[in-house]
C-alpha cells in the first residue's frame, strides 16, 4: 500500500492551506528560533504528530538532515520501502525536512532513511523527537501522542512551597527496574511500581523521589546515562501514558519527581544521533572536541544553535509533557571543561586560550533562564564536581544558574571519615569539619547516591569499620548527621534500611532483610528523621545562609565530639551532637544559648533504632554555668557511636 505524502510545495493550495492550519505546523518564526538557538519547544513541530490533513489520517514528520541529499520515513504502514514516504526540504537553508504521510497509525514502528549528501552513504536513524520507542534490543521509534487526564491539579498549584529553597527537601534516589521486582526478577511496570513507590517515600517522610535517567537508552547497563530518547521514556517499564501516571501517583501522595537528565554526552549507536546525516551534525567532528574517553561516548556541539536548541526543548519537554517538579543535570563538570578526562595534547583550548567550555557555559545558563522563566516553582539541580565559581547562583550575578548543587566535597570527605576506624578519627578530625567553611557558598545537596554503591565500592553499611553493632551504629550515625548538617538531603535506594549488597541495575533491592531488628532500625531511624526534619524549621530554613550554623564546638578531636546549633528564621534553635566512638561519655558539658529545659528530641542510639537504649532520659535541664563562651550549658550523656537532637523548651533565649 502507498502512504501519500503531502507538504507546504505541494501545488493544491488548499492542502497547503491545511498543512500550515495543523497545531504542529512549522512556521518561519520557529524555523528563526530554532536557527537562533533560543527555541525551547521544538518537539511541538518536529518529530512524528499524528493529525489528520485534507480528510487524510495519518502523521507529520518533521526532521532537521542539512546535509542529506534524500530523507524518507520508513515504518510499518509503508513496508519499509524508502520509496514511499520522501519528504521535503524547506527552500529557507534550515536543513529541515518535513511531510505529512497518510496511512500511518498510533503505535506503529518508523525511522528516517537518509542519504547522506556528503559521503553517499544511507543510514537508518530513529526519531531525535520521538515521544515513544521500541522497546530495547530493538531500535525504531514509535508514532505516539501524549494525550493524559492528569489528576494533580492541587499538587501542581501548591508545589512551589515544596520545591522552594527554603522548604524541606529529602530526597530518595531510585533506579526504577531494581527497586522492587517480584519472583520471577521481570523488570517492573510504571504502573507496578507507581502505588508502591509513592507509598513507601510518603511512609519514609521523603519529600521528593529522583528517577535516574528514564529517557530511552539502547543498553541498560548504562542505567539511562547513555541517552538515546531525550524526548521519550524507556519503553522498557511500558508507554508515556504509564510513566506519566506513575508521576500522578507521586504528586496524588505528595511527593515531587526529579528527573535525572544528560545533557553532556550520549551514545553512538548507529541508530541515534551520533553521525546523524553523514556528517558530525549533534557532536563535534574532532574527536579531541566530540569524544568522551571516560565514557565512550560523543559530546554534544554546544556552538551549534540548533543543538542547543533541541536540548533546551528536551529539558522543558519534560516540565511541559510529564509535569517534572525538577532537573538534575548529570556530569556538570564534563561540560564545563574542555580538558575533562584528557591528558595534554588531547584537548582543544578555547578561542581565549582557556579550558572553560565557553559555549557550554552559556547553554546551561540559558536553560536555567528558560526553566526558571517558565517555570519558577521547580529546580535545576547540577551534579558537578568541581569548584567552579556560583553553580547556584543566578545568571544575572555572574553565576550558571542552577537552583542547587550536589555537594562532592562533603560526601568524599564525610565518608572517608567514617571508613576510619574509630580509635583513628581523632587524626581526621578535619574531614568532618571542614565542609563548613565552603557549606554556604552554594545552595548544596548532600548526596549518597547510586554511585557510592557500585563499581566495587560495596554497600554504604560495608564501608562502616567494627562489628555488625557497631557497623549500624555507624550509618546511624551518619544519617544523623546528614539531617542535622545545612544542605538538603538525598538518599540511594536501599541504603536506608542498610543493604550489604552493593547495587546491581540486575536485581531488586534486599527488601528481605529488613526483618532483622538491625536493618528495621536504621529504616525507622531514616524515617523519624525525615518526620523530624519536615516538622522542625531550624533544620532546613536556613539551609543556604550562614545564620543557620552555629558551632558550639568543633575542635574536639581528642574525643571524636561535635556539637553545633541549627536555626531557624525566628525560634529556638536545635542542638546537634555528634560522638564518632565507641566510647559514651557521660556528664559531657556542651555550652547553649539559654536557660530552660532541652528535650531530646532523636537519639540513634535509642533501642527501637537497634541501639543499647543510652540517653538522657528524654531531657535535660540547662545550668547556669558558661561553657563554649555561652552563659548556659548541658550535662549530657553522649551514646556510643551516637547522635542527639534536643530543642529548648524556653521561647525565648539569652544572648551568648
Amino acid at each position: 500500500m502507498r502512504n501519500p505524502v503531502l507538504s507546504a510545495s505541494d501545488s493544491n493550495p488548499a492542502t497547503r492551506a491545511a498543512l500550515a492550519k495543523r497545531d504542529n505546523a512549522l512556521s518561519d518564526h520557529d524555523v528563526y528560533l530554532f536557527r537562533e538557538g533560543t527555541h525551547a519547544r521544538l518537539y511541538r513541530a518536529f518529530g512524528c504528530h499524528l493529525d489528520e490533513v485534507a480528510g487524510q489520517s495519518g502523521a507529520s514528520f518533521t526532521v532537521w538532515a542539512p546535509n542529506a541529499e534524500r530523507v524518507s520515513v520508513i515504518g510499518e504502514f509503508n513496508g519499509w520501502d524508502a520509496g514511499q514516504a520522501v519528504l521535503t526540504v524547506r527552500q529557507d537553508g534550515s536543513g529541515i525536512w518535513e511531510g505529512f504521510v497518510s496511512g500511518v497509525k498510533r503505535g506503529q514502528a518508523y525511522k528516517y532513511r537518509i542519504a547522506s549528501a556528503r559521503t553517499g552513504q544511507t543510514m537508518d536513524k530513529a526519531d531525535p523527537y520521538a515521544f515513544f520507542a521500541e522497546a530495547p534490543p530493538a531500535t525504531a521509534s514509535r508514532a505516539w501522542s501524549l494525550n493524559y487526564e492528569w489528576g494533580d491539579a492541587e499538587w501542581m498549584q501548591s508545589r512551589r512551597e515544596h520545591n522552594a529553597l527554603g522548604a524541606p527537601m529529602s530526597i530518595y534516589e531510585v533506579h526504577l527496574g531494581s527497586w522492587r521486582r517480584g519472583e520471577t526478577n521481570r523488570l517492573p511496570t510504571y504502573r507496578d511500581i507507581a502505588q508502591p513507590l509513592a507509598e513507601y517515600a510518603r511512609d519514609m517522610g521523603f519529600t521528593h523521589v529522583e528517577l535516574m535517567p528514564i529517557t530511552e537508552h539502547p543498553f541498560y547497563g548504562s542505567w539511562g546515562y547513555q541517552t538515546t530518547g531525550y524526548f521519550a521514556p524507556t519503553a522498557r517499564y511500558g508507554t508515556p501514558q504509564d510513566c506519566m501516571h506513575l508521576v500522578d501517583t507521586l504528586h496524588a501522595h505528595g511527593i515531587g519527581v526529579i528527573l535525572d537528565w544528560v545533557p553532556s554526552h550520549f551514545p553512538t549507536d548507529a541508530h541515534g544521533l551520533a553521525w546523524f546525516d553523514g556528517t558530525h551534525l549533534y557532536e563535534h567532528a574532532d574527536p579531541r572536541q566530540g569524544f568522551h574517553p571516560e565514557w565512550n561516548s560523543a559530546i554534544f556541539n554546544y556552538g551549534r544553535n540548533e543543538v542547543r536548541a533541541f536540548l533546551l526543548s528536551s529539558a522543558l519537554f519534560w516540565l511541559d509533557a510529564y509535569h517534572i517538579d525538577g532537573l538534575r543535570v548529570d556530569a556538570v563538570a564534563s561540560m564545563l571543561y574542555l580538558d575533562y578526562a584528557r591528558k595534554s595534547g588531547e584537548w582543544i583550548p578555547n578561542p581565549s586560550g582557556g579550558k572553560e567550555n565557553l559555549e557550554a557555559i552559556e547553554f546551561l545558563r540559558t536553560m536555567n533562564q528558560a526553566v526558571y522563566r517558565d517555570y519558577p516553582d521547580v529546580q535545576t539541580i547540577a551534579e558537578e564536581s568541581t569548584s567552579w565559581p556560583m553553580v547556584s547562583r543566578p545568571v544575572h550575578s555572574g553565576g550558571l544558574g542552577f537552583g542547587m548543587k550536589w555537594n562532592m566535597g562533603w560526601m568524599h570527605d564525610t565518608l572517608e571519615y567514617v571508613r576510619e576506624a574509630p580509635i583513628n578519627r581523632k587524626y581526621h578530625h578535619d574531614r568532618i569539619t571542614f565542609s563548613i567553611w565552603y557549606a554556604f557558598f552554594e545552595n548544596f545537596v548532600l548526596p549518597l547516591s547510586h554511585d557510592e554503591v557500585v563499581y566495587g565500592k560495596g554497600s554504604l553499611i560495608g564501608k562502616m569499620p567494627g562489628d555488625t553493632w557497631q557497623q549500624f551504629a555507624n550509618l546511624r550515625l551518619l544519617f544523623g548527621y546528614m539531617w542535622a548538617h545545612p544542605g538538603k538531603k538525598l538518599l540511594f535506594m536501599g541504603s536506608e534500611f542498610g543493604q550489604r549488597r552493593e547495587w546491581t541495575h540486575e536485581q531488586g533491592l534486599e527488601w528481605w532483610v529488613t526483618r532483622f531488628p538491625e536493618h528495621a532500625g536504621a529504616q525507622r531511624w531514616v524515617r523519624d528523621l525525615n518526620a523530624l526534619y519536615a516538622r522542625q524549621p531550624a533544620l532546613y530554613e536556613q539551609d543556604f545562609d550562614g545564620a543557620g550554623f552555629e558551632w558550639i564546638d568543633a575542635n574536639d578531636r581528642e574525643s571524636s565530639v561535635l556539637s553545633f546549633l541549627r536555626r531557624p528564621g525566628t525560634g529556638p534553635p536545635i542542638l546537634a551532637v555528634c560522638n564518632f566512638t565507641p566510647v559514651p561519655r557521660t556528664n559531657y558539658s556542651v555550652g547553649v544559648p539559654g536557660g530552660g529545659y532541652w528535650r531530646e528530641l532523636l537519639n540513634s542510639d535509642a533501642a527501637i533504632y537497634g541501639g543499647s537504649g543510652m540517653g538522657n532520659l528524654g531531657g535535660v535541664e540547662a545550668a547556669p554555668i558558661p561553657a563554649h563562651g555561652r552563659s548556659h550549658s548541658l550535662a549530657l550523656t553522649l551514646p556510643p557511636l551516637g547522635m542527639v537532637l534536643f530543642k529548648s523548651d524556653v521561647s525565648g533565649e539569652s544572648n551568648r
